[in-house]
């Protein structure tokens, strides 16, 4: 204080940690190391919607559903928001539906990922939305109400991703 009394103190801890070391990489036909291609963020997956990525996985895009009201709800949760209930089932989605709302992301730029990329809110026919990617078109052919049809995308070995495409008539 202004009198020179110690009021309080702190402790900082600075970590210091050894950046990960890459694997080596593969050579090209120069003979110059060739760079892992990055892979796109894993999108969490846990007890409550491990179902759901198994059922895109088979090629399919599963809507959960109350079985007491029979509510549809995305994402994937162990309760009904509309009655409380923790029975539920499952709905394949027909695979069709419009742009409720959407974003161009330009940055950050994370790697795996393709540039503007274009975040929509999809409302499936059933009747749910869907937080999705919209590939197939240029951000600025993007309008609120235009239609869209599922396209099931492997993005690598492990992971198939449902994104959406413009549809055709």
């Amino acid at each position: 204080d202004q009198h020179g009394e110690e009021i309080g103190s702190m402790l900082f801890r600075v970590l210091k940690f050894k950046p990960h070391q890459q694997p080596a990489a593969a050579t090209t036909a120069s003979g110059t190391a060739a760079p892992p291609k990055p892979t796109r963020l894993r999108p969490p997956r846990g007890h409550d919607n491990a179902w759901w990525w198994d059922g895109v996985a088979r090629g399919e895009l599963p809507i959960q559903r109350c079985k007491r009201c029979g509510v549809l709800r995305h994402p994937p949760r162990p309760m009904c928001g509309a009655c409380q209930s923790t029975e539920w089932d499952s709905i394949p989605a027909k695979g069709g539906g419009t742009v409720y709302s959407h974003t161009i992301l330009h940055h950050p730029k994370f790697p795996g990922y393709d540039y503007p990329l274009i975040c929509a809110v999809i409302e499936l026919d059933e009747g749910t939305r869907i937080v999705s990617n919209l590939v197939g078109c240029a951000p600025g052919d993007v309008r609120i109400g235009m239609r869209v049809a599922l396209s099931l995308e492997a993005v690598d070995e492990a992971m198939t991703l449902p994104l959406f495409r413009p549809a055709t008539s």
